[in-house]
């Protein structure tokens, strides 16, 4: 059960930046982990340590983080061998190891590669698949529950060229039959999609950015959103396929106000709306189209926005926090006591190890707030967020549009595990944001 050997080197994500990969041996073999990167990163996100050496890859070399894991890490892991079946105590000595608030001593993408491969082999250990381990780990119940892909169809933002401020638009099958159908109705709505992208905006408009999703010159959200509208009704689907947004609001808010024509140099400050103008701006378009959740409606750190936007819109829509809660218990209990969103977005990299990451959803539960599994912009081919969103009954799950074969690897990982469960799980569906309790 004990750890042999500890091992990390450097691979690409999907930016074509070097992210850390770990290695794990134990007597069952060799178990091996990737660590995504975000680009539209949150400010109390843990640290990702990189090089800063600007003479090789633009200064984001992951060495130092490699190091970490190869000379401080590897020999005390091995040194206390721990069993690999108790992932609270590896996360909880690596934590230790490390000795502070945000992991910014070893980083947190050196600590999280080693978490995660671990998990791995802590499946493998007890002969069962890395989803139902997870389960285990997080006491989630019976049956498993399949997430709703929310797929990133139309990208802007940090994500994309363009002017259009809004990050991600996202189509969301809740009311598909299961998984499997819900992809593909989201790989048909994608098609008909870049068709018509192309037809108004011409070919280049089927350029895609980070996350699969097309990225034509859109200004406005209203565009966009019209735009989605009509390839829902082309490929047939109108009524039963709805609408998600993550808005990455940090990105473009400044001296207190939201610019949403950020990416223009010469943008006109006297056009910067307010918490407020920003949040009617959200419930006209709620208004008008079938939007089911928002995530990052305001600011990491603009809590009386988001309050009053949560009073105003809170029972009729999911608002999902990111960068207002980057997956850490502390900021998300400051988040449920205020009343300021009710869902959560997951991603293990803001926090830095499995077992934070599992508390973050379970604290979440608890409030009744919905769980969203995600990815981030830089990924890899590694797929254990798929299993994760499964294993703690997430009921959704954000990977990028239908396109791109690493956001395609997590969305192909979630279509075994349905194969393989039959019907021992069910499809969270219309329920997303209360698959924990269903």
């Amino acid at each position: 059960m004990a750890i042999t050997k500890v091992f990390a080197r450097y691979v690409y994500d999907s930016r074509g930046n070097p992210t850390v990969e770990v290695d794990v041996t134990t007597s069952k073999g060799l178990f091996r982990a990737i660590v995504p990167s975000g680009a539209s990163t949150g400010i109390h996100e843990a640290l990702e340590l990189r090089d800063d050496d600007k003479s090789k890859w633009l200064g984001k070399g992951v060495l130092k983080a490699l190091a970490n894991v190869n000379d401080v890490i590897a020999p005390a892991l091995i040194a206390e061998n721990i069993d690999v079946t108790d992932q609270e105590a590896v996360d909880a000595f690596l934590n230790k190891l490390d000795g502070t608030p945000n992991k910014a001593k070893l980083g947190a993408n050196a600590i999280l590669g080693v978490s995660l491969a671990v998990a791995k082999a802590g499946a493998a250990e007890k002969n069962v698949p890395l989803y139902q381990h997870l389960a285990d780990l997080s006491g989630t119940k019976q049956p498993f529950v399949l997430p709703v892909p929310f797929q990133n169809v139309l990208n802007g933002g940090s994500h994309a060229g363009g002017a259009l401020a809004f990050q991600e638009f996202m189509i969301v099958p809740a009311n598909a039959p299961s998984f499997s159908e819900a992809l593909r109705i989201g790989s048909e709505v994608y098609h008909n999609l870049k068709s018509l992208a192309k037809k108004r905006y011409g070919q280049s408009a089927g350029n895609v950015g980070d996350e699969g999703g097309v990225a034509p010159d859109i200004s406005t959200p209203k565009e966009a959103l019209d735009l989605i509208v009509d390839a829902i009704a082309a490929a047939g689907y109108t009524g039963q396929v709805k609408i998600a947004l993550d808005v990455a609001s940090s990105e473009f808010y400044h001296d207190g106000k939201y610019d949403l024509d950020f990416k223009n140099p010469e943008s006109d400050p006297t056009k910067w709306l307010t918490g407020e103008e920003l949040g009617a701006l959200y419930i006209k378009l709620i208004e008008e189209y079938p939007i089911v959740s928002i995530e990052d409606p305001f600011a990491e750190d603009d809590w009386d926005a988001w309050v009053k936007f949560y009073d105003q819109v809170g029972e009729k829509i999911q608002l999902v926090a990111d960068d207002l809660t980057v997956t850490n218990p502390i900021r998300i209990k400051t988040a449920i006591d205020k009343k300021a969103a009710n869902a959560l977005l997951l991603k293990v990299n803001q926090i830095g190890s499995l077992t934070e990451s599992i508390k973050a959803a379970k604290d979440s539960y608890a409030a009744n707030w919905g769980v969203m599994v995600s990815h981030r912009s830089g990924e890899t081919e590694d797929t254990t967020i798929a299993d994760l969103a499964v294993g703690l009954r997430a009921g959704q799950i954000k990977t990028g549009a239908p396109a791109r074969s690493e956001r395609l690897a997590k969305l192909n990982q979630i279509l075994r595990i349905e194969e393989e469960l039959g019907d021992k799980a069910i499809y969270a569906g219309k329920d997303f944001r209360k698959s924990a309790a269903i």
